[in-house]
């Protein structure tokens, strides 16, 4: 039974035999280093290296590293058969990458997660399976002042794209494993990520220039840092739920710890930032003296502002997003100055496709 916040203590994991699927990507890394500080048995991590780098994963002998797609058999059969915890991480980054091809979406998002759970729910062992799920694709979709995002929203049979379609289906199938097969299954629903790690660029090809730009806040950073405008759709209207990836891996952590299975748990700071007041930090932080370029609205995204409701989380797990945006950025710039050659080297393999990375490398 979950305990109030005031007598969780920080989970630990020493001693555990853990997975993580997509345990090379943005997130999963920095689980995967700080679960290792943690003492476990073994963290087996599986990464099609998609939309991720190698250079990610920790070299470390409690670590098993298989560069496969978690859909292959054999990797799912030989998935140790006394796994304590499992984290499904792996997703076909993003929206965009979707849009563009909705089937690889599904390859890579939905498939994924039907034979992965098809497969942990013969590992009676399992403690809990995590999954991360997605608040964009249960927040309600409004320009106007936006509401706390709860778990228990209701959810749209009309979505922006099959990006959010496939993370509920996720949840879905979850769901019917949990019910059916009384797989430990919880959900983790991400707001808005950002910190070290994310490597704009990362992975292959996935049909847009999103491949390189990932997502808001590492494209700013790195536009800004070559004294570039930053654009600002619709504006910068539009405003999101922003946490810090060091707090959101301890709620992960949290969730397989102390989370019922059956339910959500929202992983963000439960404030809204407009796109505008990022921009003006990341100038700042960056010393980018260049005026912002206004751009219009994207013609498939209904959803510009939205944050997500945290009460529930800190209620049941104790979790808290503790670093305050400011701080959290101020850690991100400082670890992409130090990674400018690590990013550069991996958009230079997009420079075909992409011809405007040239300028940078």
């Amino acid at each position: 039974m979950n305990t109030s916040s005031s007598t969780q203590a920080l989970p630990s994991f020493s001693g555990a035999r853990i997975l993580v699927v997509g345990g090379a990507g943005f997130v999963g890394s920095n689980l995967v280093h700080r679960l290792l500080a943690d003492g476990p048995e073994q963290i087996v991590v599986v990464d099609n290296l998609l939309s991720a780098d190698k250079v990610n994963v920790p070299d470390d002998p409690r670590i098993k590293f298989v560069e496969a797609p978690i859909t292959d058999d054999k990797v799912l059969r030989d998935l140790p058969q006394n796994l304590d915890i499992a984290f499904h991480l792996a997703c076909y980054h993003g929206n965009q990458s979707s849009i563009a091809d909705p089937i690889a979406d599904h390859d890579n998002n939905t498939i994924t997660s039907l034979k992965l759970f098809e497969r942990l729910k013969d590992i009676k062992s399992l403690k809990k399976v995590v999954y991360a799920a997605a608040g964009c694709a249960v927040a309600k979709k409004t320009r106007d002042e936006p509401a706390a995002t709860s778990e228990d929203a209701d959810v749209e049979l009309f979505h922006d794209s099959p990006y959010s379609i496939s993370k509920l289906v996720g949840e879905m199938y979850g769901n019917y494993y949990f019910r059916r097969y009384k797989m430990p299954f919880a959900k983790a629903r991400f707001q808005n990520v950002y910190g070290p790690r994310e490597i704009l660029g990362a992975g292959r090809w996935r049909g847009t220039p999103h491949t390189v730009w990932r997502n808001v806040t590492p494209t700013f950073i790195f536009k800004a840092l070559h004294g570039e405008a930053l654009p600002l759709i619709n504006g910068g209207l539009d405003g999101r739920d922003f946490i810090f990836v060091g707090d959101l891996v301890e709620g992960l952590m949290r969730i397989a710890a102390y989370g019922n299975a059956g339910e959500a748990y929202n992983l963000g700071s439960g404030r809204e930032t407009r796109i505008r007041d990022l921009a003006t930090s990341v100038n700042a932080l960056t010393g980018n003296a260049t005026p912002p370029d206004i751009a219009p609205a994207r013609d498939w995204d209904n959803s510009g502002r939205r944050f997500g409701d945290p009460t529930k989380s800190r209620q049941t797990i104790g979790f808290v997003a503790n670093t305050e945006h400011q701080r959290g950025l101020e850690e991100t710039v400082a670890w992409t100055k130090a990674n400018l050659d690590l990013i550069k080297k991996t958009m230079a393999q997009h420079v075909d496709r992409l011809p405007e990375v040239a300028k940078y490398l």
